[in-house]
């Protein structure tokens, strides 16, 4: 899952990471309606439909969720890494923490009159599957495309040795090689990102 990165950055912050323009303080040139405004331009719509699934489809509390962490990426804008490819693992457990702390409010006081037990069910979190989506996106994406190819042909596609080979176009020997190389080349772009398998 790519990202675009903002085209707001000032001149003479580039090359410094994508997200660089980001950390400065308020003072600096970067506007803060700017900052918001890409924020939601670029993580908007994935954090409103990761947060759906944890508020059990409440739109009006996952809007008010998706709000409430971009004003805290706001806020923290000084604490991100400047150099990640990607905010959505940052944003996705900020929201997470603020549904937990909205769920910790609501059973702290008395349940209310009407409530049928069905609406106190949790949805299933899918943090760390969107999250794992996000580490390999990302690490297929620094294979090379000869390894991505390979990979995309033999286990997403599900193709045999020698069925990649035919679509492919080439032996089936080359087949092999290259999928050894592009596993070998994918634990290592995982490890790079903290995934040990």
């Amino acid at each position: 899952m790519a990202h675009r990165s903002p085209t707001a950055a000032p001149p003479d912050r580039a090359g410094t990471g994508p997200w660089s323009w980001f950390r400065g303080s308020r003072a600096d040139a970067v506007d803060d309606q700017v900052i918001v405004t890409e924020l939601y331009r670029v993580y908007g719509r994935p954090l409103l439909s990761f947060v759906l699934r944890l508020t059990g489809g409440d739109r009006h509390w996952a809007e008010d969720v998706v709000q409430e962490t971009m004003i805290r990426a706001w806020r923290s804008a000084h604490q991100l890494d400047a150099n990640a490819t990607s905010l959505l693992p940052w944003l996705a457990t900020v929201a997470r923490r603020i549904v937990i702390d909205d769920q910790r409010r609501k059973n702290a006081r008395p349940q209310e009159a009407g409530e049928g037990p069905l609406e106190n069910m949790r949805a299933p979190d899918g943090l760390e599957d969107l999250l794992r989506s996000v580490v390999v996106s990302e690490a297929l994406l620094a294979l090379s495309p000869a390894h991505r190819e390979i990979l995309n042909e033999t286990f997403f596609r599900d193709r045999t040795v020698n069925e990649a080979a035919k679509h492919l176009g080439i032996p089936v020997g080359t087949v092999k090689s290259r999928v050894y190389y592009a596993l070998r080349a994918l634990r290592v772009a995982l490890e790079e990102r903290g995934v040990t398998p």
